[in-house]
């Protein structure tokens, strides 16, 4: 017995940081939760005396100003309307103690689908997290990332969000050479190769506007650093960007291009944006 004791009760520096953390969590509760219910429990109090008082001047009218069955009907309902009138603030002061978050799920969850920031299919970044969007509610957004976990994110931690499909997608690929090879002949062969994946009969369709090549965007370390955007439709970005880089190695290996150093790869992705 004495040695499962001993197991269960944490050490005292344990212990000691324990309590330190119930005493933020006191503090923070305190000044931050205390007041508001407080304020909850004032307000519902006043709203039910308020009720009370009208619903008992309501039930007071009989005698000589209402016929004697009259007077019992007003005082039936005046009871009933209090008896309605109590359960609604207490329901309200209730979501004002414990159901605030809900009530912003579900308010964010309107303006999402409202406004259609994203639907299911579109790939967004959310709370921190990254996914194809495989379900929707007014309470949570259900995402799966790329290795197939499901991220259900609550639609109150939505505050800025990232979608990657929205009307079209925009690739950028930073290709990396060895700074001693010319500059002209590199942009001309990316050129080339942009070129003929733009007219290619399985990618045309999937690349919206001609594809740039802006020039060297980057130079150092003995090597230079070329950018090449490309416009595509929602989802088909990856595609043509594993493509692309194929074409792009084997124009390169073709023409004899050298890499920035030893291990050094062609292309970087420099990241995919929407708009």
């Amino acid at each position: 017995m004495n040695r499962v004791w001993l197991t269960i009760v944490p050490s005292e520096g344990k212990l000691r940081a324990l309590l330190q953390d119930w005493g933020e969590d006191s503090r923070t509760f305190l000044r931050h939760d205390v007041p508001k219910i407080v304020l909850v429990l004032v307000v519902a109090f006043i709203l039910a005396r308020l009720l009370r008082l009208i619903t008992g001047k309501i039930g007071s009218l009989q005698g000589g100003k209402l016929p004697g069955i009259r007077a019992q009907q007003v005082r039936t309902l005046a009871g009933v309307i209090n008896s309605i009138g109590i359960f609604i603030i207490v329901f309200v002061a209730a979501i004002g103690f414990g159901a605030q978050t809900l009530v912003h799920d579900f308010i964010n969850g309107f303006f999402i689908l409202f406004e259609s920031q994203y639907g299911i299919g579109d790939v967004v970044r959310v709370a921190g997290v990254k996914g194809t969007v495989e379900g929707m509610t007014l309470r949570n957004t259900i995402l799966r990332d790329d290795d197939g976990t499901v991220h259900i994110v609550p639609n109150s931690q939505v505050t800025i969000v990232s979608n990657m499909t929205r009307d079209w997608s925009q690739l950028a690929m930073r290709v990396v050479v060895s700074y001693s090879e010319p500059s002209d002949r590199i942009i001309k062969l990316l050129e080339q190769v942009a070129d003929d994946i733009r007219h290619d009969p399985k990618f045309e369709n999937d690349i919206v506007a001609e594809i740039q090549v802006p020039g060297i965007d980057r130079v150092g370390n003995g090597e230079a650093e070329y950018l090449v955007l490309v416009k595509t439709r929602p989802n088909q970005q990856w595609a043509v960007s594993r493509e692309l880089r194929r074409r792009i190695k084997e124009c390169f290996d073709k023409n004899k291009v050298q890499t920035a150093g030893p291990g050094r790869m062609y292309v970087v992705d420099a990241g995919t944006k929407a708009s």
